[in-house]
């Protein structure tokens, strides 16, 4: 095959697996925060109440935007960070989580400083 007839299969295949089979949204898991080693992310098409995921060190936890309850664990230290966070970016967060059911790109969250 010629160097021509090489890009030309590598665009059709391109195409075909990215353009016509389109990851599924909810496979999609935007990152909006990073601190610490501590990495906020939050899903699409989510199941309520509204809530953010923390991955460190090999553990994830999922937090209650509101009341800050807390499935999974994760040191002490981290949850920590995420709580200090959570609190002063509470109304951010309530933003990206109706921005995520809407389907609409998120916004990055200043860090824990």
């Amino acid at each position: 095959m010629t160097q021509v007839g090489e890009i030309a299969y590598l665009l059709i295949f391109v195409y075909v697996a990215f353009c016509l089979n389109p990851l599924p949204i909810e496979y999609i898991m935007p990152e909006i925060s990073r601190f610490y080693g501590i990495v906020i992310f939050m899903n699409y098409n989510n199941h309520l109440p509204p809530h953010f995921h923390a991955k460190y060190q090999g553990y994830e936890v999922t937090v209650s935007i509101e009341d800050g309850e807390v499935t999974g664990s994760m040191s002490k230290r981290a949850l920590n960070l995420i709580y200090d966070w959570q609190e002063k970016n509470k109304a951010e967060l309530l933003e990206n989580w109706a921005l995520a059911r809407s389907h609409k790109i998120l916004k990055t969250i200043n860090p824990l400083s």
